[in-house]
């Protein structure tokens, strides 16, 4: 069974919550599985700050057969999320009012503003409810954003490696990668390899919170060096690597989105936003995560009504949901109960 990709446009202005607007924009979004008549079986999964809508490139070993979300059973779709480069409305997309790049022009989006865009490519393929809503990291934002925007559609809601709200630390994380691709002298062009160099440089800043202490002890010397360290050349390739198919507008616009993320902005609190999900839900978090700490995790467990928690225990740090697929198997088979749920 093979992935098909789509697309979904929206010609009417688009409002944005920072009181901007977008002239219309475009998802591109993969499915696999087909649609029972019932559309009960929808799986909708939210990738992460570089994923795109390819979700069995990243997270292959969720989707195959006998796996939690088997495409014999499930209709699993996944969108490259707005702002992103890979086929959505982005940065390097057309501005239709000026004929050219959006480039630095682009403007402030938020989950909330993704989530509503995600919600209309839901109506126009009249699905009705989403059996399972699944994410990690920025992805785990959009999740937890969209099952308070909409609380009646979503049955089984997964947020993996997540917040509520972004901590500073992880706003001073990104500020930093930003500061990186503004030193970079090509920053300030219009152009589509603009901030390049500042791209590998804010992923190698990434990568030291993405990954753990021990995680990096893989990368230690079997001889005394002096310079040419393992660990010094694993930053290089990461962002030699990222830089090879993604561009720096877009990285600053979502590392932008996962600052701005505050799920309680348009209510007392987060906490009162929490409660208003009415989702079956199962909180994931990781013991070894410098980037999102279980502590941010437990307080999303701690105002959800109807969830449970989970903590990996991995050295791979925040990418270990990326990695401890196994693991997530498991979880989310003992979640799902090898059923569909539908929790009133």
């Amino acid at each position: 069974m093979r992935t098909q990709e789509h697309l979904y446009r929206q010609d009417e202005y688009f409002n944005l919550e920072s009181g901007s607007a977008l002239p219309g924009f475009q998802l591109k979004y993969t499915t696999l599985g087909e649609l029972n008549p019932e559309k009960s079986n929808v799986v909708w999964v939210c990738h992460a700050l570089t994923g795109s809508s390819n979700f069995v490139d990243w997270w292959g070993a969720l989707f195959e057969e006998e796996g939690p979300f088997d495409p014999r059973e499930y209709f699993i779709v996944c969108v490259n999320t707005l702002g992103g480069c890979y086929g959505s409305t982005g940065p390097l997309s057309v501005n239709p009012e000026s004929s050219t790049p959006f480039f630095h022009d682009f403007p402030t989006i938020t989950n909330w503003d993704i989530v509503r865009s995600f919600d209309l490519l839901r109506t126009h393929l009249e699905i009705e409810k989403i059996h399972t809503l699944i994410g990690g990291s920025l992805g785990g934002q959009q999740a937890l954003t969209w099952a308070i925007y909409n609380p009646e559609v979503c049955i089984n809601l997964i947020p993996i490696a997540c917040n509520a709200f972004h901590s500073p630390w992880g706003i001073a994380i990104n500020e930093s990668q930003r500061m990186a691709i503004e030193a970079d002298q090509t920053w300030q062009m219009r152009n589509a390899n603009a901030g390049s160099n500042g791209l590998k440089a804010a992923r190698a800043i990434s990568m030291t919170t993405f990954r753990s202490f021990e995680a990096f002890q893989l990368q230690g010397e079997k001889t005394n060096r002096l310079d040419q360290y393992r660990a010094a050349s694993y930053q290089r390739y990461q962002g030699e690597k990222l830089a090879k198919r993604f561009d720096a507008f877009s990285y600053w616009t979502l590392t932008k989105v996962m600052d701005n993320h505050q799920v309680g902005r348009k209510f007392r609190s987060p906490e009162d936003a929490l409660r208003k999900i009415r989702a079956k839900t199962l909180v994931i978090g990781i013991d070894s995560d410098l980037l999102f700490p279980v502590s941010e995790q437990k307080f999303i467990y701690n105002y959800i009504p109807n969830a449970q928690l989970e903590i990996i225990q991995s050295p791979y740090g925040h990418d270990a949901f990326l990695i401890e697929l196994e693991t997530l198997k498991v979880i989310i088979h003992n979640f799902l109960k090898f059923k569909f749920v539908y929790d009133e």
